[in-house]
């Protein structure tokens, strides 16, 4: 449908040629909606505004599916296959017509079928493809989808209820976990989990119940309960898709599985753990879909990307990245390697784990339990004739010292460390054991981050702050200036919490001389930010500040995730 789109839009005069050129070039090399990468070259405001143009000119109607509320029932009568892959919801019925959201109001096959199979006359609307697969999320894949399953366990299921004093033998747990529907049941839950963009999956066991929940934008959200009583059976079914031993239950396990959804392949991790009335099962999804490796998309701001970017383009010395666990570290650092990624640069990594896998990229998993630590790998990089090397994380003086050395050496490293902001992070190499000599010539740039959750743009409002809330931002005049706060209301797009997607927020410390001449100097972590913030730093306070004058994130989010003095 792009190229039709394209050519009915240029015709009448809403965008221009070289704008469709461009839009039809990313749908081709990027695989971009058509809508979004006409919004992205500026061509149209929003999806709603495109679809409103084509309803108009097919002289249907367009549908705006955040704001109404479907009947589940209604929606279901197109089967799940048919509505995803030709993005066709379900909206009303009215006697023997059904209005149908589409995307792609002229393909008339998918509206015979439709008609075929539901014996109903078809009237569609158009609604944007984004729009449409929200809804398809939310009304096929909800808690009731899984409450569903769990129904038809209990009907088809011969398995036998494990009382609590009970210890299912090995070869019950083996016949258990065969039964198709319980196979299937954890199959939708890892399935689903990876439709809405989890980034976990949570199996918790408690007395009377088992809790499943998903880790989305950095938020637990609760899923269907499961009954107890298939506690032992659903544990080990995870743990023979993980290749773990599943007669063992009192000592903690780690595997992985790697399954194939929608035609790519994504990595789980799996995490076993016994606890007092069952073993917790922690998945973590590695899914190369969901990792977002542009850096310009990562949440920069432009004056900082350019200080980054220019950073990761010397010939040597080191970049360390800090913060804690959880605030996409590692996908900074991946997000670099992949922009200096070349044939003629040998590019060695050493991680604990290996989360994504990347061409061109020689990566290296840390087993410290059998030797091979940060420090053991970086000694052993020297003498693969690296250009680049990236170290996981620097957890102690051997591993600084070796990194360091390696950046004086010819070669550009970068690494993580565990700090609260960038300018601490200098002192804390020198703690660890690395003279601050080498600590001044080899450090290149530091960078602090923390992700944010962002408002859902579907449903956000503009608040008014009061003077407390503006004087507890503890920011400059300069960044007060022009001070908006927005929130979200809670709409279907959002699943009514008003959040949807996350950003970064960055502290970018490039070393000047003047800051080399603190750290010969001894000067503590104050002082060094004082410099830092004259140079024209921007403090992690700050640059969330600037992300919710942009309507981004919300005031809320910036007192939860920063603090005055960062």
């Amino acid at each position: 449908m792009s190229s039709e789109l394209s050519a009915m839009l240029v015709k009448a005069g809403k965008i221009t040629p070289e704008q469709a050129e461009k839009a039809l070039a990313m749908v081709k090399e990027k695989g971009e909606n058509f809508e979004q990468a006409l919004i992205k070259v500026g061509a149209a405001d929003s999806e709603d505004d495109i679809a409103k143009f084509i309803g108009k000119h097919l002289k249907i109607g367009a549908l705006r599916l955040s704001d109404v509320e479907l009947n589940p029932d209604i929606v279901k009568l197109i089967p799940l296959d048919i509505a995803r892959k030709f993005k066709v919801v379900a909206v009303s019925k009215l006697n023997k017509t059904l209005l149908v959201a589409i995307s792609d109001p002229n393909n008339i096959y998918v509206l015979d079928a439709i008609k075929f199979i539901t014996g109903c006359t078809v009237q569609p609307v158009i609604s944007p493809e984004k729009a449409i697969e929200k809804a398809i999320e939310t009304y096929y894949t909800n808690a009731d989808g899984l409450s569903e399953l769990v129904r038809g366990l209990e009907e088809d299921s011969d398995l036998e209820v494990v009382s609590d004093e009970e210890t299912p033998s090995e070869s019950d747990l083996l016949s258990q976990i065969q039964d198709k529907p319980l196979v299937k049941l954890v199959d939708s839950i890892i399935a689903d989990a990876i439709r809405i963009g989890a980034s976990d999956i949570h199996f918790e066991m408690y007395e009377k119940r088992i809790r499943v929940r998903y880790r989305v934008d950095g938020d637990l959200r609760e899923m269907a309960p499961l009954p107890f009583k298939y506690r032992a059976a659903i544990v080990s079914r995870i743990k023979i898709m993980a290749e773990l031993d599943i007669s063992e239950r009192r000592l903690p396990q780690d595997g992985r599985i790697k399954i194939k959804i929608a035609g790519r392949t994504v990595d789980l991790r799996v995490s076993v753990l016994p606890t007092i009335f069952g073993e917790k099962v922690v998945m973590r999804i590695l899914d190369p879909m969901a990792l977002m490796v542009d850096m310009t998309k990562l949440g920069f701001r432009e004056d900082d990307l350019k200080k980054f970017n220019e950073k990761i383009h010397l010939p040597y010395g080191i970049i360390l990245v800090t913060g804690p666990t959880g605030s996409g570290k590692t996908t900074t650092l991946y997000s670099a390697l992949k922009q200096i990624n070349t044939v003629d640069v040998n590019i060695m990594t050493a991680e604990d784990p290996v989360e994504f896998n990347f061409d061109g990229i020689n990566q290296v998993a840390v087993k410290s339990d059998i030797g091979m630590t940060f420090a053991a790998s970086l000694r052993s990089f020297l003498r693969q004739d690296p250009d680049i090397i990236m170290v996981g994380e620097i957890r102690d003086g051997e591993t600084a010292e070796i990194a360091i050395r390696a950046a004086l050496t010819g070669h550009l490293v970068f690494s993580t460390l565990h700090t609260n902001d960038a300018p601490s992070s200098i002192n804390r190499l020198i703690d660890m054991g690395v003279p601050h000599y080498l600590v001044a010539s080899a450090t290149k740039m530091i960078m602090a981050q923390r992700m944010m959750r962002k408002i859902c743009q579907s449903c956000k409002e503009e608040v008014n702050l009061t003077q407390e809330q503006v004087e507890s931002l503890g920011v400059t005049k300069d960044i007060l200036r022009n001070i908006r706060a927005f929130r979200g209301v809670g709409c279907s797009d959002c699943n009514d919490t008003g959040m949807s997607g996350r950003t970064g927020i960055y502290e970018v410390m490039p070393i000047t001389s003047e800051m080399e001449a603190h750290i010969l100097s001894r000067s503590t972590d104050t002082e060094i930010r004082e410099t830092a913030l004259k140079q024209g730093m921007y403090s992690l306070r700050m640059a969330a500040v600037d992300k919710m004058k942009q309507g981004i994130v919300s005031i809320d989010e910036v007192f939860s995730v920063t603090s005055a003095g960062s």
